[in-house]
């Protein structure tokens, strides 16, 4: 059966790679669907719409023949408005499931986030999926994405609708706006000559053409069989380290200096999240998914930073 791919946030930083990732494997049928058109003028059905309103998405799927959604729109982590987490995460994701139910979608993977178990102070240790949520979350981001994964993962079933959810962990790389810009930042503000922290914490990376990677996976293997539907799985690029030394990997990845920006390198979230182990359990994701990070760390890092430099 030919299967009609609808990504739900394709403009965005991960959703723009899973869509350039169908295509070279010779995808017919893929349509997207934001807030705004950046990318794909020809080769991709595009649709602008908000997620708020059920009959954007709704006419999207419908019109298209929508099989398969990948989900991965959402504010990012240090939006300033806090309704538009609820708006988005929340009331969005269950119009997309509205909608995938009411038209015969088959397929629907969320892209959630490791932060869905994270409280803010815990240790999170080689976390694997049986961690509970936590009673408190960080923040607005962690409670919203955690109530859309719930909310995903509860539709399965619905309809013959199958659902699965990815918990990537700092995604970073080529046109990312926050991780890597904000490494450049704090070494352009001589933040950088200061450690917090004996750096003895590790931490988790995702570099995002393995995110990217991981979803089409988890399209590809949703099913009962392949005990995929209904659950949630942790992505990384499966080698924690050190926060300290991502960043001089990046410092050694020939960084010019000329960053602007009045942002503070490091917050009071940021601070915290260099000083406290974060790091997850991908075996399930190897196991049932087949996943396999496709890049690695540094060789991640290095295109990152070089794709900063050149977009200067």
């Amino acid at each position: 059966m030919v299967e009609n791919y609808l990504i739900i946030g394709g403009d965005g930083f991960v959703g723009r790679w899973i869509v350039e990732m169908l295509m070279k494997r010779g995808e017919r049928s893929i349509t997207v669907f934001d807030l705004i058109q950046k990318y794909f003028d020809k080769d991709i059905k595009h649709y602008k719409g908000d997620l708020s309103n059920y009959d954007d998405i709704s006419k999207c799927i419908e019109k298209e023949n929508i099989t398969s959604v990948i989900h991965t729109a959402s504010p990012s982590h240090d939006c300033k408005h806090e309704e538009l987490f609820w708006k988005v995460n929340v009331e969005g994701t269950k119009n997309v499931i509205e909608a995938c139910v009411n038209f015969g979608v088959k397929k629907f993977v969320y892209t959630s986030s490791s932060s869905v178990v994270y409280d803010g102070c815990s240790e999170l240790i080689n976390v694997d999926e049986t961690a509970p949520y936590p009673k408190k979350h960080m923040n607005v981001y962690n409670e919203t994405k955690a109530t859309g994964e719930k909310l995903v993962l509860e539709a399965n079933g619905r309809n013959g609708l199958l659902t699965c959810a990815l918990r990537p962990c700092g995604i970073f790389g080529p046109n990312d706006v926050q991780a890597i810009p904000g490494f450049i930042r704090v070494m352009e503000q001589g933040q950088s000559k200061f450690q917090i922290g004996d750096n003895d914490n590790f931490v988790d990376w995702t570099y995002v053409e393995n995110c990217a990677y991981a979803h089409i996976l988890a399209v590809d293997k949703l099913s009962e069989e392949n005990q995929t539907a209904g659950e949630a799985f942790f992505i990384t690029n499966g080698t924690p380290i050190p926060f300290w030394d991502l960043v001089i990997i990046a410092s050694l990845s020939e960084l010019s200096s000329n960053v602007t920006g009045k942002e503070p390198g490091f917050t009071r979230f940021r601070v915290k999240f260099t000083t406290t182990n974060r790091y997850f359990n991908i075996n399930k994701a190897k196991s049932r998914l087949g996943y396999e990070p496709l890049v690695d760390l540094e060789e991640g890092v290095k295109r990152a930073v070089q794709s900063f430099i050149n977009s200067k």
